[in-house]
């Protein structure tokens, strides 16, 4: 069982990062694990975009573990943080430019129950609710580094909405598919643009509003 929808395809990845980071708020993340999907709804993410960001991997230049975020767009960028915590990004832009899209957070659809397993003892408002719970409940780990995205195998990301005006509308049924090409975002009114959670570097670092995530929604990690 794998899409069951439009996937994102590479020219969505290869625009600039803070358009691609503000249009995947509302899609749909799915992994597919011996046949089984668990999915859930993009609704928080952050945007790290070059070398001269100082928050970003990419600040201390190319290296072994950020070797995927200088790779082609559409694909996964996965590292280990504390030794224990896997998270997941997405490759944006061209090919040998670092950038890339941090996923915080998703309000899960589909495969709960398998989600609950992996993260046993959790309500469900607390089983995505941040980059390495959703990576815990979605069995995301480095073996899933450097995934192509838009192959439709074990991970990706469908297009789940057109513009959605109301939070409630972010589970409506699909419109059909030819409304739904461009991977357009939830409405402008959703969003919240606030400074990155967290992250080290100088003061422009810490500062920039380059985390975004959908207002009222009750998955978003803080």
């Amino acid at each position: 069982m794998r899409s069951r929808g439009h996937i994102l395809g590479r020219s969505f990845y290869e625009r600039p990062t803070l358009e691609v980071a503000r249009d995947l708020l509302g899609q749909r993340l799915v992994r597919v694990i011996e046949g089984r999907r668990l999915s859930g709804l993009i609704v928080e993410v952050e945007a790290y975009i070059g070398e001269e960001d100082r928050a970003s991997h990419a600040s201390v230049g190319r290296t072994p573990r950020n070797e995927a975020m200088y790779g082609p767009a559409g694909h996964a960028y996965v590292y280990l943080i504390y030794g224990v915590h896997h998270c997941l990004n997405v490759v944006t832009e061209a090919e040998g430019f670092p950038a890339a899209v941090l996923i915080r957070a998703i309000e899960p659809t589909e495969g709960i129950e398998l989600m609950r397993a992996h993260r046993p003892g959790h309500p469900d408002d607390r089983l995505t609710n941040g980059p390495a719970k959703l990576c815990q409940a979605l069995a995301i780990d480095l073996s899933l580094n450097g995934a192509d995205l838009c192959a439709g195998e074990a991970l990706f990301i469908e297009v789940a909405n057109a513009r959605r005006t109301t939070p409630q509308a972010i589970g409506c049924p699909e419109p059909p598919a030819s409304v739904r090409e461009e991977g357009e975002g939830v409405a402008d009114d959703l969003v919240i643009a606030t400074p990155r959670i967290g992250v080290r570097g100088d003061e422009l670092a810490r500062t920039r509003p380059w985390r975004f995530y959908l207002r009222g929604n009750r998955y978003v990690s803080q």
